[in-house]
């Protein structure tokens, strides 16, 4: 057991489900005092102790990806054709750099410095990745994700499961941006239309006509924090986007997940958690990005509070037999130190399906016959028990309703089972 392997498990004992979800996510600036945000009037800089994670060059630890032009695609995903940035072995950690789109889109500027220093962020303080890529890497896809990879796995084969190990996660930048954008978020055709127009508003719409908040994230005496208006609330970064590549040739839009996972935005997936993912093509290709500071379960501006993250991850490859779910397999599937996380989608089949359905009741009925088949085919419970143990005890969260293909993932407790 490694180093950060120990740290994992002291602090899940220690401190249980959230209280080790918020620690993995400001364990290096608990002790810091918290500072205030920008004012109502004119922005200022946030001040924050949260460091600026600028890319690594001399020192950087073995298997580090940064995200450079040459690294990350822009608004697709990887597929069977796509050549990997790294290859890796069965079992490495890697250090992935991962760029948020906010602040890097179109209706942004496309000038991350310009953007953010126009909400009082010194120049220094703005990612230099994030500069580059907006300025080299063509954005060539429908979706508006920066993400990093592919990276192949040695030893992975079609009918293996990837299993991803989230083992650190840190805050790249002390801030991040909430956007809702016409057309989209959970009340599309309603809002941000019905504030077009009014002046008392016009201070959160970018260049493009569009809403963004900016938001800054703070340290506090409990952890860190990110703060809206008068409100502050506690930070739990994740991956929004972690996936395998389709064995396909076509192009995959980043936006909806799909069954090999991509956008699933289950904000369960934090430091400790492990997410489990069907292999479809040699070598795996793993992708991630989306980064993600927190979010709500439902995501429904939008986006989530999205900022850049430096992600650690260990990548494992399990042959079918292995010591992981039966419905892993064949199917995104999460696990954390408390819980399973069968994953439900409106549809899984994505763009391959032709489909992109929205429906909440799909992605819940989908949610429940994973939670079905893991406890029938996993825990050996017989399907009335199984069913009627789901109705009783069991909590479906909406992981998403405003990326086409709709979300919805369940929380099984290990602590209701024997080991």
């Amino acid at each position: 057991m490694d180093e950060g392997e120990r740290w994992a498990t002291t602090l899940r004992g220690a401190l249980g489900r959230r209280g080790f979800l918020l620690a993995g996510a400001g364990v290096a600036t608990l002790g810091a005092a918290a500072c205030s945000g920008p004012s109502s009037g004119a922005p200022s800089a946030p001040a924050s102790t949260i460091p600026v994670l600028q890319p690594l060059t001399g020192g950087a630890p073995p298997n580090y990806v940064p995200a450079t032009p040459t690294s990350v695609l822009w608004g697709h995903l990887p597929t069977r054709g796509t050549r990997p940035v790294a290859t890796v072995d069965n079992g490495a950690t890697v250090v992935v750099d991962t760029i948020s789109h906010e602040g890097v889109l179109e209706d942004q500027g496309k000038d991350p410095v310009a953007y953010f220093t126009g909400q009082g962020v010194a120049a220094a303080d703005v990612l230099t990745d994030a500069a580059t890529v907006a300025r080299q890497t063509p954005h060539d896809g429908p979706g508006p994700h920066v993400v990093t990879g592919p990276i192949a796995v040695r030893g992975a084969e079609p009918g293996h499961t990837l299993a991803v190990d989230v083992l650190d996660l840190q805050l790249r930048v002390p801030y991040g941006v909430v956007s809702n954008r016409h057309g989209k978020g959970a009340l599309p055709g309603e809002l941000p239309e019905a504030w077009d127009g009014r002046p008392e508003f016009a201070r959160w719409f970018n260049t493009g006509r569009e809403v963004s908040v900016f938001t800054p994230a703070q340290a506090g005496p409990g952890g860190l924090v990110g703060a809206l208006g008068p409100a502050t609330f506690p930070l739990a970064p994740f991956l929004g986007i972690m996936g395998v590549a389709r064995d396909t040739d076509a192009q995959v839009d980043s936006v909806p997940p799909t069954d090999t996972g991509g956008n699933l935005d289950v904000n369960d997936l934090v430091v400790g958690s492990r997410l489990y993912l069907p292999v479809r093509v040699p070598g795996a290709l793993f992708f991630t990005g989306d980064p993600h500071m927190a979010q709500g379960d439902g995501e429904v501006a939008l986006t989530a509070m999205e900022g850049s993250l430096r992600a650690t991850v260990r990548l494992t490859t399990i042959p079918p037999g292995g010591p992981a779910p039966k419905a892993a397999f064949t199917f995104p599937f999460g696990e954390t130190p408390t819980h399973w996380v069968p994953i439900g989608l409106s549809d899984p089949d994505g763009p391959d399906g032709g489909g992109n359905q929205t429906s909440l009741d799909l992605a819940m009925r989908d949610a429940v016959r994973r939670a079905l088949a893991f406890l029938v085919g996993d825990r050996g419970m017989a399907a009335p028990v199984a069913y009627a143990y789901l109705s009783a005890a069991t909590d479906f969260q909406v992981s998403q309703v405003v990326d086409r293909t709709t979300g919805v993932h369940a929380l099984i407790r290990k602590a209701d089972f024997p080991t």
